[in-house]
C-alpha cells in the first residue's frame, strides 16, 4: 500500500484520525503524547497550577453520527 498525502476536509473525520493514531506503534503515540504536552505547556506554562479542575462524576458517553 502506498502512503500519500491528502488535502480533503473529507478525510480530517474523527474516525480517519482514530485510525491514523491506532496505526501508530506505542512507541509514536507516546511520542504524539509527550510532543503535545508540551507544546500546551508552551503556550500556557501556568496550566499546572489550576485549582478548579474537578474530576467528572459518572460515565463519559461519545456520540458520533453514523
Amino acid at each position: 500500500m502506498e502512503k500519500t498525502v491528502s488535502h480533503s476536509r473529507s478525510e480530517e473525520t474523527p474516525e480517519a484520525k482514530a485510525r491514523w493514531f491506532q496505526s501508530l506503534s506505542l512507541e509514536e503515540r507516546m511520542e504524539m503524547l509527550c510532543m503535545f504536552t508540551d507544546m500546551i505547556l508552551s503556550a500556557n506554562p501556568s496550566i499546572l497550577e489550576s485549582n478548579d479542575v474537578k474530576p467528572v462524576a459518572g460515565r463519559i458517553r461519545v456520540l458520533s453520527r453514523a
